[in-house]
C-alpha cells in the first residue's frame, strides 16, 4: 500500500486549466483516468485525509505510484480525450459498464462493393450501418425474411457468393426471388448499392416513402391489367407492414430518442436504454455498472453516454445520425449538460437535446424503462451471489494452498501445443478476479535456439516464459522504473507507449505439466531476476499441484473451488494453444505442399489460396479450374494437381485432366 504524499505534485505544479489526469500503478499500468474543468482544484481532492476519501478512493490513491495530466482547450475536449483514454487503457478503477448479454445488430455492409446484410455482434466495424440491437438474433432474420421480398438484397457469406460467381448459377434465394443475384449479373453493383440504401433508409423509419411508392406503382399496374404483378406488389406492401408492426408504436410524433434509466445501490446499478426512431422502439439494451469508485447518479450518467456515443465518432455521417438520435432522455442530467450537449451535437452535426422528461408520453416511457432497470438489477444482483462468493472462495484457497501473501487476482497460465515437435505454439490466457480477460490473451510461435523449434517441450516452455517476461522488464526499464544490471534486456522490446500494456507481472504464473515444466519455468524466472510472481504448474493425471523446489506436490480436495479454477485456467489455455498450433499447421502445410511446386512463386499461392478459400477446395479443383486463376497456366496448373492430390491418385488426376482437354 502507497503513500499519496509519495507522489503528490508540488503545489504549484497542476495547473488551472481543463484536462485529463492518469493514475498509475507502481508498474506503470494506467488505473484511473479523470477529467476536470480546474486540474489543480480537483486533483488536490485527492490528496487530502485518506479518512475523508471514500473506501474506493482511498483504495485507488494507495494502489497508485504516481499521476500524470494533460492540458485542453476546453471541457468539451476534455469529455472526449477521457473516453479515448478510458478505452484504450481500460482502468481498472473507472467505471465500467458490462453489458448483460451480447446483443446482435442488423448490419448492412457498405464498405464492400457488393453489400450484404447479416446479424452482427461484437465491435462495430467502420463502414458498416447497424440497426438495434436486437432481443434475439431469430427477430432479426425473421424481419429480413419480410423485408427481402421489396428489398431483394445479397445476405450470403463471402463463400457462397465467389461459388456463385464461378459457377454462374445463383444460390437458392436467387431462384426465389429474395436476392438480385449480383453474384451472376442479374443486377449491376451500382443498382444494387441503391437497393441496398432503401434498405438502409426503410429500417431506419422511413416506412411510409416506400409503402406509398409501392401503392402507386399496384394501382398504376392494376389500372393497366398487369394484374400478377399486382398482385405481388400488395403482397409486398403487406410484407413491409408486416415487418413495421413488429415495433411497437410508443410516440405518436416520429419521435428519434434514446431513453435511459438507472437503477442501483451503493456498489452496484443496472442501466437501460430504449432505442426509440421514428416512434417505435428499434431496440433495446442494458448494462451492470460496478462502482469502483465513489461517484454519483450524474457522474454515472455523464460515464454511460461516453460509452454509448463515443464510438460513433469513427463511423460515416449516416452511421452517426442513426447512433446519436435527436433527443437524448436521462433519468438525471450529468454535471456539466452544456459541455455533454456540445460534444453529442458535434458528434451528430445538428442540435441534440439533451434533457429529463417531465410530462407526456415520454414520461410514462421513462417509466416503462425504469422498470426494465430494476428487473435486472435484480436478476443480476440473483445470478451473481452464488459467482462471486465462489471466486473469492476459490482465490482464497489458492492463496493459502501456495502460501501467497494475498489472493492472485491476476492469474495467467501457459501451455505448449506441437505436432511431433513441429509448428510449436505456446499461449497466454489470462484471469482476472477469477474471470477469463480474452482481450489479455497472447500466442507465442516457439522458435528454439536455430530457429526450428525447442528440443522439447521444457525447452519450449522456458523460452515462452523467458520472452514474455523480458518484455515485463524491457518496459520497466524504458520507463525508468527500475535499474537492471543485466545488459540482455533491451528497451526497445517493449510495446510502444501508445498501444495496451502487455508487461505487468501477474501475481501467480501456471504451468500446464508436472516438476519438468515448473523447473524450466522457475529457471527462466530466476535468470531474469524475477522474484515477486509466485509459480506453480497443474499436472494433468492426478491434478497434482507443483511448487518450484518441492518433493511433493499441494494436493487440494477434488470438490475444491480453487482445484476447479485452476483446471478451468489450465483447461482455457490447453484450448488456445492448440487452436494457435491448428492455425499454424494449415498454414504451414499448404506452404509446404506448395513450395515444391515449380514456377509457383508467393503471389501465385496466395491468388490459388484467395480464389479457391481453402486447402480442401483448391485439392478438389481440376486442372483447368485452376489454369483458370489469373497468372496460372496448364503447365502449373497440372504440377499443382500433382503436388497435392494422394499418391495413388495423381497420375489418374492428371491423366483426367489431360483427356478432358483433349
Amino acid at each position: 500500500m502507497a503513500d499519496p504524499a509519495t507522489y503528490r505534485p508540488r503545489p504549484g505544479e497542476i495547473p488551472t486549466s481543463p484536462g485529463v489526469y492518469r493514475f498509475r500503478d507502481e508498474h506503470g499500468r494506467v488505473i484511473y483516468v479523470g477529467k476536470a474543468k480546474n486540474l489543480r482544484q480537483r486533483l488536490s481532492n485527492y490528496f487530502q485525509d485518506l479518512a475523508n476519501l471514500h473506501h474506493r478512493t482511498r483504495t485507488m490513491v494507495t494502489t497508485a505510484a504516481s499521476v500524470e495530466w494533460t492540458v485542453v482547450g476546453t471541457e468539451v475536449e476534455a469529455l472526449a480525450l477521457e473516453y479515448t483514454w478510458i478505452q484504450q487503457y481500460d482502468p481498472r478503477f473507472n467505471v465500467k459498464y458490462r453489458d448483460d448479454k451480447s446483443y446482435p445488430y442488423l448490419a448492412v455492409t457498405l464498405g464492400e462493393e457488393i453489400p450484404r446484410a447479416q446479424v452482427m455482434r461484437g465491435a462495430k466495424r467502420k463502414g458498416t450501418r447497424y440497426f438495434g440491437p436486437y432481443g434475439h438474433a431469430w427477430a432479426i432474420r425473421e424481419t429480413l425474411d419480410q423485408v427481402l421480398r421489396v428489398f431483394p438484397i445479397r445476405t450470403c457469406s463471402a463463400g457462397v457468393y465467389q461459388r456463385a460467381a464461378r459457377s454462374g448459377r445463383p444460390c437458392l434465394l436467387g431462384y426465389i426471388d429474395k436476392c438480385s443475384a449480383p453474384c451472376v449479373g442479374r443486377i449491376s453493383p451500382e443498382d444494387h448499392r441503391d437497393l441496398a440504401l432503401d434498405f438502409c433508409d426503410f429500417m431506419a423509419g422511413e416506412t411510409r416513402r416506400f409503402e406509398k411508392r409501392l401503392t402507386s406503382e399496384m394501382t398504376e399496374a392494376a389500372q393497366a391489367m398487369e394484374y400478377e404483378r399486382a398482385a405481388k406488389l400488395r403482397d409486398d406492401i403487406e410484407a413491409l407492414r408486416r415487418a413495421t408492426e413488429k415495433n411497437a408504436v410508443v410516440l405518436g410524433d416520429g419521435t428519434d430518442a434514446d431513453v435511459f434509466a438507472l437503477a442501483g445501490d451503493e456498489l452496484e446499478a443496472a442501466v437501460q436504454v430504449f432505442h426509440v426512431r421514428g416512434g417505435r422502439i428499434r431496440g433495446q439494451r442494458g448494462w451492470v455498472v460496478e462502482k469502483v469508485e465513489d461517484v454519483t447518479d450524474a457522474e454515472l450518467v455523464e460515464h454511460l453516454l461516453q460509452q454509448v456515443y463515443g464510438a460513433a465518432e469513427d463511423g460515416d455521417r449516416e452511421a452517426v445520425r442513426d447512433a446519436v438520435p435527436r433527443e437524448v432522455l436521462v433519468p438525471v442530467m450529468p454535471p456539466d449538460p452544456g459541455q455533454v450537449t456540445a460534444w453529442l451535437t458535434g458528434l451528430r452535426g445538428s442540435r441534440v437535446d439533451l434533457r429529463v422528461p417531465q410530462r407526456g408520453d415520454k414520461k410514462e416511457l421513462a417509466a416503462t424503462v425504469l422498470r426494465n432497470a430494476e428487473h435486472s438489477l435484480v436478476l443480476h444482483k440473483t445470478r451473481r451471489a452464488g459467482d462471486l462468493t465462489t471466486r473469492s472462495q476459490a482465490l482464497q484457497e489458492i492463496q493459502e494452498a501456495l502460501d501467497l501473501d494475498s489472493a492472485p487476482l491476476r492469474i495467467e497460465c501457459y501451455d505448449v501445443s506441437h505436432t511431433g515437435g513441429t509448428y510449436q505454439s505456446a499461449s497466454m490466457v489470462v484471469f482476472e478476479d477469477g474471470l477469463p480477460r480474452k482481450s489479455e490473451y497472447r500466442t507465442f510461435s516457439v522458435r528454439g535456439p536455430d530457429g526450428d523449434g525447442a528440443r522439447d517441450d521444457t525447452a519450449a516452455m522456458h523460452e515462452v516464459i523467458t520472452r514474455r517476461f523480458k518484455r515485463y522488464l524491457a518496459d520497466r526499464l524504458r520507463s525508468g522504473d527500475v535499474e537492471l544490471a543485466s545488459g540482455e534486456i533491451d528497451p526497445d522490446d517493449a510495446p510502444p507507449e501508445d498501444t495496451k500494456r502487455f508487461a505487468y507481472p501477474p501475481s501467480l504464473v501456471v504451468v500446464d505439466g508436472g516438476p519438468p515444466q515448473v523447473a524450466a519455468a522457475a529457471r527462466a524466472l530466476a535468470e531474469l531476476g524475477v522474484t515477486d510472481v509466485a509459480l506453480c504448474g497443474l499436472a494433468k493425471r492426478l491434478e497434482e499441484i507443483w511448487v518450484p523446489g518441492d518433493d511433493y506436490p499441494v494436493i487440494l480436495r477434488r470438490s475444491s473451488e480453487g482445484l476447479y479454477l485452476l483446471q478451468r485456467v489450465r483447461d482455457e489455455a490447453h484450448r488456445f494453444a492448440i487452436q494457435a498450433h491448428r492455425k499454424r499447421r494449415s498454414k504451414g502445410m499448404v506452404a509446404s505442399v506448395l513450395d515444391d511446386v515449380p514456377g509457383l512463386g508467393p503471389a501465385r499461392k496466395k491468388a490459388l489460396l484467395s480464389h479457391f478459400g481453402s486447402v480442401k477446395k483448391l485439392r478438389a479443383a481440376s486442372v483447368e479450374e485452376i489454369a483458370t486463376v489469373r497468372g496460372m497456366g496448364e503447365a502449373t496448373a497440372t504440377a499443382v494437381v500433382r503436388a497435392l492430390a494422394p499418391s495413388g491418385e495423381r497420375e489418374d488426376a492428371v491423366a483426367s485432366g489431360e483427356a478432358e482437354r483433349r
